[in-house]
């Protein structure tokens, strides 16, 4: 087992939000805090060995709750760039594994993010989250990963290396992820 004391968390908080409209998202009011607040409070008493957060476009002080700030200067590139950057920067501090989230997921639990790390077992593993039919964000990869993450072109990521990785089964409330306005109200309406 890889200890969460060798895992470098990855917020990524860059994405184009093009559903979303002209506002940000991340800074959207839910239950009285900006929504990507949520699982930054979620996260912090998980003793990771660092926390970095890739951004554009958000206000929001992440530096002052623990964060490495890395810019994405060019998210139009798509997701890959924000993962190629935070691999690149635990690599750079050698991390055993990282533990990729989204900022737009304010319902992931410290709970769920230890059940993932428990299943990493080697520096080869992938270990994703599941609603039970399909895996998704949060993700916990093995350092054995690491290069093939540097080499992810687009938004389609790691898609195919996480279906065949492990599968983590959470509610499917926990995984809930903000793409729309129509999205939060949900949320809001759910609560």
């Amino acid at each position: 087992m890889i200890h969460v004391d060798k895992t470098v968390l990855i917020l990524l908080a860059a994405g184009r939000s093009e559903r979303f409209g002209d506002i940000d998202k991340l800074e959207q009011p839910f239950l009285g805090h900006p929504l990507a607040m949520h699982v930054v409070t979620a996260f912090e008493d998980i003793p990771f060995q660092s926390r970095i957060v890739v951004k554009n476009g958000t206000d929001l002080d992440f530096a002052s709750r623990g964060y490495r700030v890395i810019h994405n200067d060019d998210p139009t590139v798509g997701m890959s760039r924000s993962v190629k950057l935070g691999v690149q920067s635990a690599r750079d501090e050698g991390a055993e594994a990282v533990l990729i989230a989204l900022a737009d997921m304010p319902r992931v639990t410290a709970s769920h993010i230890y059940h993932l790390l428990e299943a990493v077992d080697s520096r080869h593993s992938v270990v994703a989250s599941s609603d039970g039919i399909r895996p998704c964000p949060p993700a916990a990869f093995g350092a054995a990963q690491f290069d093939f993450l540097l080499t992810l072109e687009g938004d389609a990521g790691a898609r195919d290396l996480v279906r065949k990785g492990r599968h983590v089964v959470t509610s499917p409330a926990e995984l809930i992820d903000i793409d729309t306005p129509e999205d939060l109200e949900r949320l809001r309406g759910l609560v």
